[in-house]
């Protein structure tokens, strides 16, 4: 027959084989459905397109984190599995917690980004304005790059007469981020544009990151000559851009701002405007459609939906409090009991009484051990007395024998050779005694 067991046996056979098997473990994914409880444990789901994960992170192993994680976030996860037995899931005990890739990138950018906003880096009442009609444009950037073949070629159509001076840097990789800060110090140094565009084409936030680095961005913000930023592409964005008087979205863009053409900027305004009004028709159409979707919710269509869990564990929280009160309340009968019992006992008369009972009780035990002490010993009087009355002599001569003593010695004569022809002998029998004489004496053997 198979043995039947207990839910909670087989939680904690599946506990100890789960966790002896997966003792320490690593696993990436992305972060979801997370909660931070006020405890300082934070609750979330690990998942790829495939699976998911629990897994929870202890306040001890969250203080140690730069920052806490957050939904969306890519990760490796370090660990063991561990099962909880009241809900009987599997879930992941994080110990240790790595960002993936660019996260620690962007870890790093948004940490420089609030920085440098506290800091003010980022008001715009410190930005200076563009010169209307620049004479000099300076240009930090790669020599060999399509970016100043683009600024060339949007100033050689818009303005013929400019007068631009490039100061090339490498735009990537390392020592980057020191030829650029240093390029926008000499600019500033020998005062030789009215105007500077700093910027490079369009890449990854790797390819990026040099103009990322608070240097650079500490260079823009001590310039004294107006800077565009201009680095990637229209949906990039750097830190340089957010210090620079001006952002660009691209490259050529910045050519066309740092030579303003009234025609050009009435156009600007009026792409601008269909842009944002199509943005924001495309925004309002999604909202709506999301509202709509929100409205069919049952959240939202039935309020017992949203409401009805909590109104159960109110009734659970009732049931337990009702449960705990009735509980105290039979302690504190019973202790009140034991009190009333003990006060009850204290009282003289009751101490009384009780000794009365245990006279009581020791006289009816010394009594009934009198008499069981009296019935024993004539119990064993009476068998003493019969075993005496068995082994009496005088029994033995109602059976027909009889005793032969000595007349003169008045002895028991056990032998033929004790008597001699003529003595005098005395026969002893049951109800008398005979004298006789011996005539004569005849031997057994």
């Amino acid at each position: 027959m198979q043995e039947i067991l207990t839910v909670s046996e087989l939680t904690n056979a599946i506990k100890k084989q789960l966790e002896a098997r997966f003792p320490a473990v690593s696993v990436k994914g992305e972060i979801s459905n997370l909660k931070e409880q006020s405890s300082g444990h934070i609750y979330f789901t690990l998942k790829d397109p495939s699976a998911q994960l629990s897994a929870v992170l202890f306040r001890g192993s969250a203080g140690s984190l730069s920052r806490l994680p957050k939904n969306g976030d890519q990760v490796t996860l370090h660990g063991e599995i561990n099962v909880y037995a009241p809900r009987g899931n599997y879930q992941l005990i994080v110990r240790k917690l790595d960002y993936l890739g660019v996260g620690e990138l962007l870890l790093q950018l948004h940490a420089l980004k609030a920085k440098l906003e506290k800091l003010g880096w980022f008001d715009a009442s410190r930005k200076k304005p563009l010169p209307r009609y620049p004479r000099t444009i300076g240009v930090v950037t790669s020599p060999t790059g399509s970016v100043i073949q683009d600024i060339l070629q949007i100033l050689s159509r818009r303005f013929s007469g400019f007068h631009l001076i490039l100061n090339p840097v490498k735009v990537q990789g390392e020592g980057a981020a020191d030829e650029i800060a240093r390029a926008i110090g000499e600019f500033n140094k020998y005062g030789l544009a009215d105007v500077l565009i700093v910027g490079r084409g369009g890449g990854s936030l790797e390819d990026l990151w040099a103009f990322n680095e608070e240097k650079v961005a500490a260079a823009i913000y001590h310039s004294k000559i107006p800077i565009i930023s201009a680095v990637g592409h229209e949906t990039d964005f750097t830190i340089a851009d957010f210090v620079a008087d001006v952002r660009a979205p691209t490259p050529s863009s910045a050519a066309e701002i740092a030579t303003k053409e009234t025609a050009h900027q009435l156009n600007f305004l009026s792409e601008t405007r269909v842009r944002l009004s199509s943005t924001l028709t495309a925004q309002l159409k999604n909202h709506r459609r999301h509202l709509e979707t929100l409205k069919r919710h049952p959240f939202l269509s039935k309020a017992y939906t949203l409401l009805g869990p909590h109104l159960q564990r109110i009734d659970d929280f009732r049931s337990d409090i009702d449960l705990s009160l009735k509980r105290q309340m039979q302690s504190r009968h019973l202790h009140l009991l034991a009190i009333k019992k003990q006060v009850l006992s204290m009282k003289p008369s009751t101490q009384i009484q009780t000794l009365k009972q245990k006279f009581l009780s020791v006289e009816k035990y010394l009594q009934q051990r009198i008499f069981d002490q009296f019935k024993m010993k004539n119990e064993r009087l009476l068998q003493l007395a019969f075993h005496l009355k068995g082994i009496d002599p005088k029994n033995l001569l109602t059976k027909g024998y009889c005793i032969l003593f000595h007349e003169k010695k008045d002895s028991v004569i056990l032998s033929s050779k004790e008597i001699k022809t003529q003595d005098n002998v005395r026969l002893q029998l049951h109800d008398g005694k005979v004298h006789l004489t011996v005539n004569g004496i005849e031997s057994c053997l």
